[in-house]
């Protein structure tokens, strides 16, 4: 009986360091830390690309013929990215990536996107009935849009042995929404070239 029960605690001992062994450990990072495991896009590529893409398109003469024509910043907003790459990426997370630029520029008035304008027209209508007259946002008084920024994300994947490249590339163009004309196209390229020996990717 002794012995079985001893044998029952070695068992329980090993199950359990082999749980500790496998439990592995979280270490918590700068979020400005760069930290690429698989090659494949990610949270820096994002940031870069959008700070980038940006600070090229507020450098084009667009913005300074605006400028003096109008005498006040241009009203963007950002349309539909389309992900044509064979990743699952957060193409929202990007998206607020560039609004952030393009508003923190402060060369551009910003437009909340469609979604967000049907959050607050929701709460506009509710104001119409239950917020007193001093401070009842009024309908129909919105600002309009004077571009719209649209793009897509690809990808080109080549691979051989336990190599591997990525390719992506991400194309940008702002259309005048009067007009319906291109007045900008932008794009952004990256590169990885991933070496996993003996692994497939």
């Amino acid at each position: 009986m002794m012995i079985r029960k001893i044998g029952m605690w070695v068992f329980a001992a090993v199950v359990a360091g082999s749980m500790v062994g496998c439990a592995g450990s979280v270490k918590r990072i700068s979020p400005d830390e760069v930290v690429d495991l698989s090659g494949r896009w990610n949270d820096t590529d994002s940031q870069l690309v959008a700070e980038e893409m940006v600070k090229e398109a507020l450098a084009r003469p667009w913005l300074a013929k605006f400028l003096k024509e109008h005498g006040k910043n241009p009203t963007v907003i950002v349309g539909t990215i389309k992900n044509k790459t064979d990743e699952h990426i957060a193409i929202d997370t990007f998206q607020k990536d560039i609004e952030r630029e393009l508003t923190n520029s402060g060369s551009v008035d910003f437009v909340a996107s469609k979604g967000e304008r049907n959050e607050v027209r929701s709460e506009r209508e509710d104001q119409q009935t239950y917020a007193s007259d001093r401070t009842r946002k009024q309908m129909y008084d919105e600002t309009g849009a004077d571009y719209m920024l649209q793009g897509t994300l690809s990808k080109i994947t080549d691979a051989a042995g336990g190599k591997r490249t990525f390719y992506y590339q991400v194309d940008m163009e702002l259309v005048d929404m009067q007009r319906n004309v291109k007045v900008w196209f932008g794009n952004k390229k990256i590169k990885k070239f991933i070496t996993r020996p003996g692994v497939g990717l």
